[in-house]
């Protein structure tokens, strides 16, 4: 294997390695760390994030970011949880609507108008934030979930693992196998690595660029949903910086911030690090959960300046 393999390698599965070393780590270190319970409450806090780092993978490959994921994820649950009192399908419908638009609008005006994906979804947090707001009176009412089915999609368990922990499993295989396998996952890698070569090469750029805002709109309102359900209410303070833990789990799973490479394997492998990294800390004791966030920056610094030098490294090679 060449310099360029090892380097391509390292950086699409370096997040998997270094996961796989701090499990044994943890497994060595702390007793009650390798056990089902601890790993059953990893697997399924990281779910949530998961199904939104999904959706985040396709944006970023594409060449773009999407800051309203952590405001969509709460409006999700609190309209999930509204919409719970007339059944089970208009609470998960609801949200899934009403986000997936805001994805398309958000897609519309960055695909057809060229603006900077980060100022328009900038623009989406703080309106679909203030729409939340709205709805649950600046959040002083709580809606809670008073459809028994859908509190058991959130809640019910098979071999130790909720329902929400299944559902990450089948959109993380099917995001795999529409990202590799179909003409438009490589539209999506084509855009990320040169637009203006793609556009040439015939690839449906601006219809692209608005799927993958749609997908990842579509994403965070059910993952909203499925936490309103888990936790039968719609919490209207949640979601803050959750974008920024999706983006972080995203690059440390070695999709380039640049867009152009990526994998969704990475992505999930990303969001379980960023838990175990949290259990460990959990498991010492005497830190507080703000170290977690310290930890994390500073390993998501590391991981962008690994990937500028194994970037160079391929090019050199």
């Amino acid at each position: 294997m060449n310099r360029e393999q090892v380097s391509r390698t390292l950086q699409q599965h370096g997040a998997v390695m270094v996961l796989g070393i701090l499990v044994v780590v943890g497994s060595l270190g702390f007793d009650s760390f390798a056990t089902p319970a601890n790993a059953a409450s990893v697997v399924v806090s990281s779910s949530f994030l998961a199904i939104i780092a999904i959706g985040m993978t396709f944006v970023i490959i594409s060449g773009g970011i999407d800051l309203s994921v952590g405001s969509l994820f709460v409006l999700g649950g609190v309209l999930a949880a509204y919409g719970s009192q007339y059944g089970f399908l208009v609470a998960l419908l609801l949200p899934l609507v009403v986000c997936g638009v805001v994805g398309l609008l958000q897609g519309l005006v960055i695909a057809r108008t060229g603006m900077a994906p980060f100022i328009v979804t900038l623009a989406g947090l703080l309106g679909v934030r203030g729409l939340m707001l709205a709805i649950s009176d600046e959040g002083a009412t709580t809606y809670l979930v008073k459809d028994t089915a859908f509190a058991t999609l959130g809640q019910g368990e098979i071999l130790g693992l909720s329902y929400p922990v299944y559902v990450t499993m089948a959109l993380a295989l099917t995001a795999m196998v529409l990202l590799q396998r179909t003409g438009f996952g490589q539209n999506v890698y084509a855009i990320g690595g040169n637009e203006q070569a793609a556009a040439l090469m015939g690839v449906p750029v601006a219809r692209t660029k608005v799927y993958v805002y749609v997908m990842s709109g579509l994403l965070a309102g059910l993952a909203g949903a499925l936490n309103a359900a888990r936790l039968s209410s719609g919490v209207t303070i949640l979601g803050i910086g959750l974008e920024l833990d999706a983006i972080a789990a995203v690059v440390i799973g070695g999709t380039l911030l640049t867009g152009g490479a990526g994998g969704v394997t990475g992505s999930v492998a990303g969001v379980l690090l960023l838990g175990v990294i949290q259990s460990l800390i959990n498991q010492v004791g005497s830190l507080t959960s703000a170290f977690q966030q310290v930890v994390s920056g500073v390993f998501l610094a590391l991981v962008v300046v690994a990937q500028r030098l194994l970037s160079k490294a391929q090019r050199l090679t």
